[in-house]
């Protein structure tokens, strides 16, 4: 797992914000998460499996890697995704609706509100286009002050920075 850790806004220690977690879901799994002082962490998380493993374990350990995030936060008020629509190939859409799958009901079992996030949104919201492509995201968060380490880190800042934008600050948090 990589992980970047950026300060977004001052830390306050009295806050009563929750950790908001975005994901980029597949194979590398871009992640980012407000946490409830305000700072942004981020990173990728990789559940390719193994010569000698079958192919549901990328499944388990992605529940796994989410109840650690959860017992390392505490609280989540919140989890957004990519919504993706359109897939290179047939395996790319399984692998991704065996990560959805397990997702909403990883959200469901621990009662935590989901929200998907389509790609268009995303981009519009973080570089003016619907349809940039990889390079102009990236370029848009390098802008805003993060350093993500791949295009799936960027996407998972990118749909932070829109919930954060469109969904939490709306909410008074």
């Amino acid at each position: 797992m990589t992980q970047t850790a950026i300060v977004q806004d001052p830390p306050t220690p009295d806050s009563d914000r929750h950790s908001v977690l975005a994901l980029d879901l597949g194979t590398t799994t871009g992640w980012a998460m407000r946490l409830s002082d305000g700072s942004v962490v981020s990173g990728t998380m990789a559940f390719q499996p193994s010569r000698y493993e079958g192919g549901g374990m990328r499944y388990l350990r992605f529940r796994s890697w989410l109840d650690e995030l959860l017992h390392q936060t505490q609280q989540l008020s919140a989890v957004y995704f990519e919504e993706v629509r359109h897939h290179a190939g047939t395996d790319a859409a399984h692998i991704f609706g065996g990560f959805l799958a397990h997702l909403t009901a990883w959200c469901e079992h621990h009662a935590i509100p989901y929200e998907a996030v389509p790609v268009g949104t995303i981009k519009r919201h973080i570089t003016g286009k619907g349809n940039a492509n990889k390079g102009v995201v990236i370029a848009a968060i390098r802008g805003r002050g993060y350093a993500p380490a791949d295009d799936n880190e960027a996407d998972a800042l990118a749909i932070l920075d829109w919930a954060l934008a469109n969904r939490i600050g709306s909410e008074g948090e």
